[in-house]
């Protein structure tokens, strides 16, 4: 594989090639013609962001039973998310180390560490030391999937990089789906919800298969080729230097949006399960019975909603979705009945695919010599927007003396982020990445 004069990869192989594991994978659509290459990092990439998924689901799906084992007030529940939550800020650091080392060595990194912390998590004997493992692995797990979406969008095609970033994102959620289906069994597993951390030690499996497999992006490689050699203090701050310098209109815009839906809408989704069985009385079985019928179906938004912003522009597909979710998570908070399970599907729906084009857009923003620094970035500021939103829903709380109804007011605020990307962000879609983001 080879670079075009405008940076985009081209491959010799035969695009008509598919995987096997595609037959898995319907909620996938028609996937656009891809090399061997492309379909070889999409699925390493993949199996190890669905382990990703795994673990965050499983901190709110079994929040009630960690919460009576471990001890924990109810006023504390939404601080406790918060803290584990924080564990995204350290991940930004990884930015700048990808963007000098290579995304395929951090990468690796990353995926050994959290695997190794959500099993430690199973052994947790008190909520300090759960918090602790789960802020651990909570940087390291947002750091993974971090770089993921960025090696995504330097190895595949213009025509294609949405379509790629919902297809990532929709693999990686088949991640609740095994969650769901343990959750089922969490009245029967040997050490009920600690079984389902122990389970996360999956990936290591996967390891030494993709140490022989899991190439460095072309476009990273072609860059690194570029650059003047300087010292390691400087070659690490440069990322930082070219974040404030090149593009910083981009960056507040981008962030604006970004915080305000992760402040907005971080309590939907982290208290979506107790929601269920508080309110509406369901049962662990009842909760993955949902998840695994009706997620199928939602999951589908994440590739869609890319192949969709690739053809119509990402503004436009992204506006559409940002609008729509949080008025599917009012009514999934409001509503019971037969109307639950359908707002439950919108809600994911939408959601999946609001963030699946947010995030293409966002990393086209910038340029590849601190494309990972930027993700970083915007992952703080995302961490920032999630825990000030469980802490004010802690406020509402205890104004309102209900977590649905401080939750349904909350969600509002995010109606101003698609004005925002509309007015503030360039579109990117069917661009090469560097006519979008030029170097300077």
């Amino acid at each position: 594989m080879v670079l075009t004069p405008g940076g985009e990869s081209v491959g010799t192989e035969d695009r008509s090639y598919r995987p096997g594991w595609l037959v898995f994978a319907p909620f996938l659509g028609r996937p656009p013609p891809l090399t061997p290459r492309q379909w070889q990092i999409l699925g390493l990439i993949a199996l190890v962001t669905l382990f990703e998924h795994y673990d965050l689901a499983l901190f709110s799906m079994a929040l009630k039973q960690i919460q009576a084992e471990l001890a924990v007030p109810e006023a504390s529940l939404a601080r406790l998310g918060a803290v584990v939550h924080l564990g995204a800020l350290p991940a930004f650091f990884f930015g700048p180390i990808a963007d000098r080392l290579g995304r395929r060595r951090v990468l690796m990194g990353t995926i050994v560490a959290y695997t190794v912390l959500t099993g430690a998590t199973a052994f947790a004997p008190d909520a300090t030391s759960f918090v602790v493992l789960q802020f651990l692995a909570r940087m390291f797990a947002v750091a993974e999937v971090m770089l993921a979406y960025v090696v995504i969008t330097e190895e595949l095609d213009p025509e294609s990089r949405g379509w790629g970033i919902g297809a990532l994102a929709a693999l990686g959620a088949c991640g609740h789906g095994l969650a769901y289906g343990l959750f089922a069994l969490i009245d029967y597993l040997p050490m009920g919800w600690r079984f389902l951390y122990l389970f996360g030690l999956g990936p290591l499996i996967a390891i030494a298969w993709m140490r022989r497999n899991l190439p460095e992006t072309t476009r990273f490689e072609a860059h690194a080729a570029r650059r003047v050699p300087i010292g390691t203090l400087r070659a690490l701050a440069d990322p930082l230097i070219a974040l404030a310098r090149m593009y910083p209109g981009r960056l507040a815009a981008i962030g604006s949006v970004i915080f305000l839906l992760a402040f907005a809408e971080r309590a939907a989704s982290f208290f979506g399960p107790k929601y269920l069985q508080e309110v509406h009385g369901w049962l662990p079985s009842q909760i993955s019975a949902m998840g695994i019928l009706l997620g199928g179906v939602a999951i589908t938004g994440g590739a869609w909603a890319g192949r969709a912003s690739d053809r119509y522009g990402r503004r436009v597909v992204a506006a559409a979705f940002l609008v729509a979710h949080p008025v599917a998570v009012v009514v999934y908070y409001n509503l019971g009945g037969v109307v639950l399970p359908a707002a439950w599907i919108l809600m994911v729906f939408t959601g999946m695919a609001g963030g699946v084009v947010l995030a293409a857009t966002a990393n086209e923003l910038f340029p590849t010599s601190y494309r990972s620094t930027a993700s970083g970035a915007r992952t703080i500021i995302a961490t920032l927007g999630g825990v000030l939103g469980l802490s004010a829903e802690s406020a509402l709380y205890a104004l309102t003396g209900s977590h649905w109804s401080a939750i349904s007011l909350l969600v509002t605020v995010a109606l101003a982020a698609p004005l925002i990307l509309w007015l503030a962000i360039p579109e990117t879609a069917g661009r090469n990445l560097e006519e979008v983001s030029p170097e300077r």
